[in-house]
């Protein structure tokens, strides 16, 4: 019976672990109580006076139990399982006294089996996450332990036991066989992962054999199960021959590994053609070439569909052709500001510039911001002293009225030789500049003599002078020429200047 145990055992964790570890399952842990029940049909003469001391013992049950579905939106579903199931019945008879020696007889008989059953399970949804569940199947069952116990009471009072811890297993008078079978059902509710359902088997074999009578023994159960499934369910994994994880009625290349986004077909060259349509399986290249790499003449890294100079290596910025030095200035053409027009660094690939188109470039030009003469490093010529001195000498005598920019008509005749002057040299040009002393307020002086200023280049252009000749400033007195410590020095401060140019 040692070996018969060793040999339930490990059906039970070789069976566990088949399931623990399919990748098709859904396992849940059971457990529960139950109602066993011996049904015995026997020779006996007196059967019928004694069968009615026999009672159904209760036991409890636990194991694993594995949920299949046939299909991925199939409602049957095949449920195998292991469990470990405490079978067996109760005797008690209280006898007359006054005829027997005997009072009481007290019987056990617990027997331990591992049953597997097979049940095929429809489950029906009833809304959200509840389901009710209706099932049956065979199971098979294997002996695992047994114990007998009887105790008798006398009308003395006395007491005896008789208990036997290792009943016989196998063919026999007074053993038990080591394989049962039956048939059991199940109907219950399912909440998600928590089951209950309310069970029933019946054997259909005989497993015992009676010592000195002929008989039938046959198992019954009823009871009632709570289980919880282990983890989410898996889904079935479909039919895979090349094992590339695309089911074969799905694979279009059912006998080669290939890609789900291309229907179980490879892509070696992974450029997203399958080497079926691929001209070039090995080498990737895009689908307006078939799946072949565009070449690369000049070996530049520009295919040369986009290569506009495909025979010459050039920089992808300039399309794969070369810089050219169109001015032939030592300066690519990319970083010449003056591509057309020879030139110099210092000024990206330009001539040094001729800001006032003396032909003196300003390199060398003395007097880069006005035209002048080339023999005299682009300056124009000098203003003729004895004009110089004249207009000087007009400008002294420029007079206004006290704090105001009206001109005295001592002025007139000194500004229309001026004015002369600049008609007779209409090369020359005139800055009027407007001076005053440090009395009063900087704002009234600034403004005094910025109007000063004003007025006599007004008087100027009234005698026919080109205003585009004549500029006004005033500078108040921020340019005086000596420090007004006297007010002879402050008269002298307060003046008009005219400076003359060629230009």
């Amino acid at each position: 019976m040692l070996s018969m145990k060793r040999i339930s055992l490990l059906s039970l964790l070789t069976l566990c672990c088949f399931i623990i570890t399919s990748a098709q399952l859904r396992i849940a842990i059971v457990g529960g109580v139950h109602q066993s029940k011996l049904l015995e049909d026997n020779d006996l003469p007196n059967w019928n006076d004694l069968k009615k001391f026999y009672s159904g013992k209760t036991g409890g049950h636990f194991g694993f139990i594995a949920d299949l579905p046939f299909g991925e939106k199939s409602n049957f579903y095949f449920q195998p399982g292991i469990i470990f199931y405490n079978k067996g019945r109760k005797f008690l008879q209280v006898q007359d006294t006054a005829v027997s020696n005997t009072l009481q007889v007290k019987s056990s008989e617990a027997i331990n089996y591992i049953d597997f059953p097979l049940n095929l399970v429809y489950k029906i949804r009833l809304g959200g996450t509840t389901k009710f569940i209706i099932g049956a199947g065979p199971y098979l069952s294997f002996f695992y332990s047994g114990k007998l116990k009887t105790e008798t009471i006398s009308k003395q009072g006395d007491y005896s036991l008789d208990e036997n811890n290792d009943p016989g297993v196998g063919n026999g008078p007074g053993k038990y066989t080591t394989l049962d079978y039956g048939v059991n059902g199940l109907a219950g509710f399912e909440f998600g992962r928590v089951f209950l359902t309310a069970n029933y088997s019946r054997g259909l074999n005989d497993f015992y054999e009676a010592v000195g009578y002929n008989g039938e023994f046959k198992h019954q159960v009823i009871g009632g199960t709570l289980g919880i499934y282990l983890g989410k369910p898996v889904k079935l994994a479909p039919k895979d021959k090349d094992g590339d994880g695309v089911p074969d009625k799905e694979d279009k290349c059912p006998a080669v590994a290939g890609l789900t986004e291309f229907q179980g077909c490879p892509d070696t060259d992974k450029d997203g053609i399958t080497d079926a349509e691929d001209g070039c399986p090995g080498q990737a290249g895009p689908a307006a070439n078939k799946g072949c790499p565009y070449p690369d003449t000049d070996n530049d890294g520009i295919l040369d569909k986009d290569d506009k100079c495909p025979s010459v290596a050039g920089p992808k910025e300039n399309n794969g052709c070369p810089y050219v030095d169109t001015d032939k200035d030592g300066i690519l053409d990319k970083d010449d500001k003056c591509p057309d027009v020879a030139g110099v660094s210092r000024y990206d690939g330009c001539p040094v510039p001729d800001s006032d188109g003396d032909g003196v470039n300003d390199e060398e030009d003395k007097c880069p911001l006005v035209k002048g003469l080339v023999s005299r490093a682009g300056c124009p010529e000098e203003v003729k002293k004895e004009i110089v001195e004249k207009v000087d000498y007009a400008a002294k005598r420029i007079q206004f009225q006290v704090n105001k920019a009206a001109l005295l008509p001592s002025s007139f005749e000194k500004l229309d030789e001026v004015a002369d002057i600049l008609k007779a040299s209409p090369e020359l040009k005139v800055t009027v500049e407007g001076h005053t002393s440090t009395e009063g307020s900087y704002e009234f002086n600034m403004k005094l003599s910025k109007d000063r200023a004003a007025t006599v280049k007004t008087y100027l252009e009234s005698k026919g002078v080109d205003p585009a000749r004549i500029t006004a400033i005033g500078y108040g007195p921020d340019k005086p020429v000596n420090n007004g410590s006297s007010e002879a020095d402050r008269a002298k401060n307060r003046r008009v200047e005219l400076q003359l140019t060629n230009q």
